[in-house]
């Protein structure tokens, strides 16, 4: 009789590649989550800078996809077939390099310009950057890719070889304010000087005439938000307020497009 016992020595070294596999995924799993908390306990005694989050975040990404790596080798290795054919291409190093660097090379360029971007900080999470004429905020930096929420709520997920390989606009690496710019526009003959008098009660708010056309005259209002995820909110505000004075003075007004 076909009993339980026949059918765990005939399939041994399945069924200890697979365990091998669970375990090395339970144990990355406990691994990366007692980095999390302990991250997170570090926060709130000590806030984390971008720069420490940023490479934190890294270091639980490489530690867990070793402990896999290292896991799925193990559960290879119960196989003699594989590791015989293992063997024969270690013999090689050469042709080993050439068929691992042709096969991954676009998952290794990523995986490399991820560690060279959270060793040299171009970009830091929380940061205020633009990169092909889409600004963002950076929300993750990962080994393969970088994760940048934009103003509508849509996530730009960008190959970090492009990243390192190509230009980037930080607004908030050296000072992490950011200017905040809001517009309104008056029709010809409006009184232009009292329009931007009402701005003068607001400290750190500056007003000027961007531009004027037979269509009316565009105010421009800037001032600064301490971080870049206030800068939203900040400009919402600020032109809610200058809109609702103008309506108060009697200055009809239409917000800029």
């Amino acid at each position: 009789m076909y009993t339980a016992t026949s059918f765990v020595d005939e399939h041994r070294n399945e069924i200890t590649a697979v365990a091998t596999v669970v375990l090395a995924l339970v144990f990355a799993e406990v691994v990366d989550r007692m980095l999390a908390r302990r991250g997170s306990r570090l926060q709130e005694t000590l806030p984390l800078s971008p720069v420490a989050d940023t490479r934190l975040r890294l270091v639980r990404r490489l530690i867990f996809a070793t402990i896999v790596v290292v896991g799925i080798g193990l559960a290879m290795a119960q196989f003699p077939s594989v590791k015989r054919v293992a063997t024969g291409i270690l013999a090689s190093s050469a042709v080993l390099g050439l068929v691992v660097g042709f096969a991954a090379r676009q998952t290794l360029a990523n995986a490399i310009a991820g560690i060279l971007l959270a060793i040299s900080q171009p970009i830091r999470i929380g940061d205020l950057v633009t990169f092909e004429d889409e600004t963002g905020e950076v929300e993750d930096v990962r080994l393969s890719y970088t994760y940048l929420r934009l103003d509508d709520g849509r996530r730009l997920i960008i190959p970090n070889e492009k990243l390192a390989s190509g230009s980037i606009a930080n607004h908030t690496v050296v000072d992490p304010r950011v200017q905040v710019e809001v517009s309104v526009w008056l029709p010809p003959g409006a009184d232009v000087e009292r329009a931007l008098e009402l701005l003068e009660d607001e400290e750190g708010v500056a007003g000027i005439v961007a531009e004027s056309d037979k269509e009316g005259v565009r105010l421009s209002a800037t001032t600064w938000a301490d971080s870049a995820r206030e800068r939203g909110a900040l400009a919402a505000g600020l032109r809610r307020k200058w809109l609702r004075r103008l309506r108060e003075e009697g200055l009809s007004s239409v917000e800029a497009p």
